[in-house]
């Protein structure tokens, strides 16, 4: 792990030290790296930053982007899409013909458009629902924080009311348009009519509360200052640090067209947006995407974006014209093919997924799959890739993805490999607890034999978690509650009886308290109270298939890597640590308490957990 830069700018040389300690970046640290020239550097460090989130990935979706109308009441100065009604280029579009631009090959489908001032809010609320009869496997995402203050204003409904109908009728995400800059300044200039910062956050703020995961924006290259950028993004890192509601963010570069705006460049340079995305990656700390939005950037910036701290590139995105409107030079939509060739050719691998980042399908080989959590760290740091790329992949996904064949190694949950022995190999590496673990919690409003019959909330990036979960129940308390699968990120926790959280989520909430929960319970600690047997949650297999020079080399890596972490825990669980508001030694605590080599004790505990498992059905019945 070569964490070595040769800087040209020497006052990038304090922020690299921040950034390798995990420590946050400031006003100051965001102006000098505008300031910079030595481009190269900037983008190494936010290379660094990119690989430890996200690993080798780069994501995309299969996506549809529909406008309905671009007949607005707004008149903003930067925008080229909008018009009034009864001009030659206004339309207005049926749900008729919004459902023909569907098809059941795309993931997602991106609403948004002018602010009409005659339609009604049974049309807004009949679109979603006619998506979701036609097309039950698309994901929504609709409506920006412009539009629902709209809603909220016209159809005279409070916010969260508007949005509460809205998820009622299918809505799953929000885009993040309408932030522009977060600049009174900027706004009276330019679009005094629109929604401020304030309003802004106040509605994506309203969405968190209520379990809606939001994108967030920025639109750079017109009249704003750096400071004002670099503030832009601090606003949107303390919002996260309140909420952990935002997806990703997404740089907009700002396309003049006919607007009238005369911005220093007709277009921002290649430079700049290179800039824009690396200082975004280094900035927002929190944030677990950065997006090349290939639209406004082109093609061939966002491939090279790639390397520059970006990991997502949007998606087909077919149907565009806000951005073509104004002038965007890059085509009107890219083939799934494309896609994965500019990620292939950037060294990384194409990763499709749905609308929460869930992944879909990998289009590459050589793939280790990486738990994301805390508790992996000491397998992970210091792991020579060599011929193998790293996936960073949530338990539950990564037995998806090893079922279609597209994983070849990794720290696997424990039922995916009971259920995948024929085509996995077991090697001699585990994450097994003694007695307790800290980060497999169930957090409840009753006791154990009081959740009979109430509802139980599942996220989904668990396996082996729930099967334990409901063999406690059943076998060890003899209950029977129902499970609900709720999907990974926020949640509105509070309509269940009892949440089963796992991993880093678990061990923040550990820390704060889950808020309308007063139990807490261990599920390793119930194990060993019963069994007086460790528990072993994931083991480290590989593809039979896999030519035996490769299995070799790869043992050694992972063996090489668990030495080495194993013994400083306190430097490779610095950052990790640090996000989740870990002090050092409390990290160190929470790793020492784990063993990650298969013994005969943990052999013993995965034969009775084996058996117990056989006992009860395949799969709970989950509640969607």
């Amino acid at each position: 792990m070569n964490d070595t830069i040769f800087f040209r700018d020497n006052k990038l040389a304090p922020i690299w030290e921040k950034v390798q300690k995990g420590e946050r970046l400031m006003l100051e640290d965001g102006v000098t790296m505008f300031h910079t020239g030595d481009i190269i550097s900037l983008g190494k460090m936010a290379h660094h930053v990119q690989r430890r989130k996200s690993g080798d990935a780069v994501y995309f979706v299969l996506n549809q982007k529909i406008e309905p109308t671009n007949v607005c009441v707004l008149a903003c100065k930067f925008c080229d899409f909008a018009t009034k009604a009864g001009e030659p280029d206004a339309y207005e579009m049926t749900i008729h013909e919004i459902l023909h631009k569907l098809t059941p090959e795309i993931h997602e489908v991106h609403i948004t458009g002018g602010l009409h001032p005659e339609w009604k809010w049974e049309y807004y609320l009949e679109m979603l629902r006619q998506i979701k009869r036609g097309f039950p496997n698309v994901d929504i995402k609709a409506f920006t924080a412009v539009e629902i203050d709209f809603f909220h204003k016209k159809f005279k409904l409070p916010i969260e009311e508007v949005l509460r109908q809205l998820k009622e009728a299918g809505l799953r995400t929000m885009p993040g348009g309408g932030a522009e800059v977060f600049s009174e300044r900027v706004r009276k200039q330019l679009f005094s009519s629109k929604i401020g910062a304030k309003t802004w956050f106040e509605v994506h703020a309203a969405a968190h509360r209520l379990g809606i995961p939001t994108n967030s924006t920025i639109l750079y290259g017109h009249i704003e200052t750096i400071e004002e950028r670099v503030e832009h993004m601090l606003r949107l890192r303390r919002a996260q640090d309140e909420t952990g509601g935002f997806l990703t963010f997404i740089p907009l570069a700002f396309q003049p067209g006919d607007t009238g705006i005369k911005p220093r460049n007709r277009f921002t340079s290649a430079i700049d947006d290179l800039k824009m995305i690396a200082i975004s990656r280094l900035m927002l700390d929190n944030f677990q995407h950065i997006k090349a939005y290939w639209v406004m950037l082109t093609e061939e910036v966002a491939s090279v974006a790639l390397n520059f701290g970006a990991d997502d590139m949007d998606g087909t995105v077919g149907g565009e014209k806000i951005a073509h409107d104004a002038g965007a030079v890059s085509p009107g939509a890219l083939a799934k093919d494309q896609i994965i060739k500019i990620i292939t050719d950037a060294g990384k691998i194409p990763v499709e997924r749905d609308v929460y980042y869930n992944p879909l399908n990998l289009f590459t080989s050589h793939v280790i799959g990486k738990i994301p959590y805390l508790n992996s760290v000491p397998f992970y740091s210091y792991l020579e890739r060599r011929q193998f790329r790293v996936m960073p992949i949530t338990p539950r996904r990564m037995g998806v993805l090893a079922e279609k064949g597209q994983v070849d190694a990794g720290l696997f949950s424990l039922v995916d490999f009971l259920g995948q022995q024929e085509t996995l190999q077991l090697m001699p590496y585990c994450i097994a607890t003694r007695d307790q673990v800290k980060s497999v919690l169930l957090f409840s409003n009753h006791g154990w034999k009081d959740l009979d019959g109430k509802t139980v909330g599942i996220i989904d990036d668990t396996a082996t978690s729930v099967k334990l979960l409901r063999i406690l129940l059943e076998k060890k308390y003899g209950v029977n509650p129902r499970f609900h699968r709720m999907h990974s990120g926020i949640n509105n926790y509070e309509e269940f009886d009892a949440v089963l959280l796992i991993g880093d989520e678990a061990l923040r909430h550990k820390r704060t308290g889950l808020r309308g929960f007063d139990l807490v319970y261990d599920l390793a600690t119930e194990w060993y109270e019963w069994k007086k047997l460790p528990f072993v949650f994931a083991v480290w297999a590989v593809k039979k298939n896999m030519a035996p020079d490769r299995q070799s080399e790869l043992s050694s890596i992972i063996a090489a890597s668990l030495n080495k972490g194993e013994e400083d825990l306190g430097t490779v669980s610095l950052v990790h640590a640090k996000s989740l508001g870990l002090a050092s030694d409390e990290a160190v605590e929470y790793l020492e308490g784990f063993n990650y080599r298969l013994g005969e004790r943990e052999k013993e505990a995965i034969q009775a957990f084996e058996s117990l498992l056989s006992a009860i059905d395949v799969e709970p019945l989950y509640q969607q």
